[in-house]
């Protein structure tokens, strides 16, 4: 699929491609955007605080991965798949209520590494969380084995 193709593809039959995964769904992720410069997508802070009623930090991580991930799988797409290999976040400030954004942007798109850097912001859009993902892309007929 050229790069001209998958720009086209809906979001709808993207993600019937390349479904999200259950922990997505209880995240309550949402993809809003995917291209090849950005994927855009949002989770609420409401079920994925920490005891002190925060924003919990791994859930901003969850939703970093999602989107890098999905970032590199439409780049690796058809003959490759995104599997993640590093990740790293900076928590910049709290959350306690609404819904997050995450824009991810790549970083490097190569033949077998894709990264992305993924900015996390508050309803206010105020930064919350700046992270970065690598993935490696490796051939679709080795996974599973």
């Amino acid at each position: 699929m050229s790069d001209d193709e998958q720009t086209s593809v809906p979001l709808e039959e993207f993600l019937a491609r390349m479904p999200m995964g259950a922990l997505n769904e209880k995240m309550g992720i949402e993809l809003l955007e995917v291209s090849a410069e950005r994927i855009v997508g949002t989770m609420p802070v409401e079920g994925n605080t920490q005891p002190y009623g925060l924003l919990h930090g791994g859930a901003s991580v969850v939703l970093a991965e999602s989107l890098g991930s999905v970032g590199s799988a439409r780049h690796a797409h058809p003959d490759r798949v995104a599997v993640g290999i590093d990740i790293n976040a900076t928590h910049h400030r709290a959350a306690t209520s609404g819904t997050v954004t995450g824009v991810a942007t790549p970083v490097h798109l190569g033949r077998t590494s894709a990264c992305f850097e993924v900015v996390i912001t508050d309803e206010r859009g105020k930064r919350v969380c700046t992270s970065r993902i690598t993935c490696a892309l490796v051939p679709a007929d080795r996974v599973g084995r």
